[in-house]
């Protein structure tokens, strides 16, 4: 079976080679950037399973990369954004931009590669074939396709996920632990916001029916029931 592709985006050569000999280990083929442009460059034309983005980088940054990969769905290559600590700007921005997920630095690395690991299932998940329907909302999961009273709604992967989980506990509060549980595949303390960016990106493109995501204050999210 081909092993899969994992591209790294980084300028500290230290680093890229701390990540290398995980991936390695975990069975990953490596492929490595030290500049945007030279990631953009290498995600178009290799198409890896994940792409892990510095923010800060020199010839162009994460941002500019995520844009460069950018379709109506979102970026062509699943993305894991490697942010400085402390800046949650740049965590809020680049999940806006379409990022799967993101990890601190400096981060642990068991814990980035379940992040990877997580990332990857999701890619793989079976359709089950079901048309979730609730307050116009249509969501078909086979096809990937949702729509507001019949009208195309573009979603990213994450939001679509997000979505669907809400519908199928339709009525019920949803923390924000099981949301990311869920979605994501994980739950760490402290990436709660994660949840709460995904949940204002989802709303303003569901439109008429954004008010069906109601926030339980203190807990999570719940659609409205019916």
């Amino acid at each position: 079976m081909d092993k899969k592709k994992i591209l790294i985006v980084e300028d500290e050569a230290d680093i890229r080679e701390l990540l290398r000999y995980h991936l390695e280990r975990e069975g990953f083929e490596v492929l490595e950037a030290g500049d945007g442009p030279a990631g953009l460059a290498l995600a178009r034309t290799e198409q890896p399973a994940l792409m892990l983005l510095d923010v800060m980088l020199p010839g162009m940054d994460g941002f500019d990369v995520l844009r460069g990969l950018a379709t109506e769905e979102g970026p062509a290559v699943p993305v894991l954004l490697l942010t400085a600590r402390g800046e949650e700007v740049d965590r809020v921005v680049g999940l806006t931009l379409g990022a799967d997920d993101y990890v601190v630095k400096p981060f642990s690395v068991r814990e980035l590669m379940l992040r990877v690991k997580a990332i990857l299932r999701r890619q793989e998940r079976v359709r089950t074939g079901t048309v979730l329907r609730h307050h116009g909302i249509a969501l078909d999961t086979e096809r990937h396709r949702a729509s507001v009273n019949d009208e195309p709604v573009t979603l990213t992967a994450t939001e679509f996920r997000l979505l669907e989980d809400l519908l199928r506990h339709s009525g019920a509060v949803r923390t924000r632990e099981q949301l990311l549980n869920a979605v994501w595949g994980y739950s760490f303390e402290g990436y709660a916001r994660t949840v709460d960016t995904h949940v204002r990106r989802l709303r303003a493109k569901l439109g008429a029916a954004s008010a069906v995501v109601e926030t339980v204050r203190g807990v999570g999210y719940r659609l409205k029931e019916d």
